[in-house]
């Protein structure tokens, strides 16, 4: 009867504490602002890109570099009104992006892309969290940041892609 009583009580128990292990996740549009306190708190349109892994951030004069006998990377910003302005942050990891491409049998495959992959600090809404970008030139995009998976769950976000710009300019 006591064993019973324990696993009535452990139920009991877990049911209390469901709420908090399976919190809702805030529902983002497909495209957000997002601000960049490390990078003069500039304010970006992004994509929130459930199918993309990682964030990627449209850079240009991408150079990598060894300091302390670590890697570091300096860029500028690709975007259309970035200033001159050259970034320096160190280097979390190069990642390997594989090209996507046409289903043909006598097409050679692409190697992948190497990039750069720094940890950096984004605001959403009044949220803000260090992520893994990737450093690459979206400035063939329209819009110079894109969000990927990994970083959503950061956010603990949910995208809604028939909705736009919900949450408020970033306030972090």
């Amino acid at each position: 009867m006591e064993a019973h009583y324990v696993k009535s009580l452990l139920a009991l128990l877990s049911l209390i504490a469901l709420p908090a292990l399976a919190a809702e996740p805030t529902l983002y549009g497909r495209y957000e602002y997002i601000a960049l306190p490390e990078i003069g708190g500039e304010v970006l349109k992004a994509k929130m890109d459930t199918g993309a892994l990682t964030a990627s951030l449209s850079a240009k004069d991408i150079e990598t570099f060894t300091r302390d006998g670590e890697d570091w990377v300096r860029f500028r910003l690709a975007t259309k009104d970035a200033s001159n302005k050259v970034y320096e942050h160190k280097v979390a990891r190069i990642s390997k992006i594989k090209t996507r491409s046409e289903e043909d049998e006598d097409e050679d495959v692409a190697a992948p892309t190497k990039r750069p992959v720094v940890d950096l600090e984004l605001c959403l809404g009044n949220v803000k969290r260090t992520v893994e970008v990737n450093l690459t030139d979206r400035s063939s995009f329209n819009y110079p940041l894109l969000i990927g998976a990994k970083a959503l769950r950061e956010f603990g976000a949910a995208v809604n892609p028939a909705r736009r710009f919900t949450a408020d300019k970033p306030d972090c």
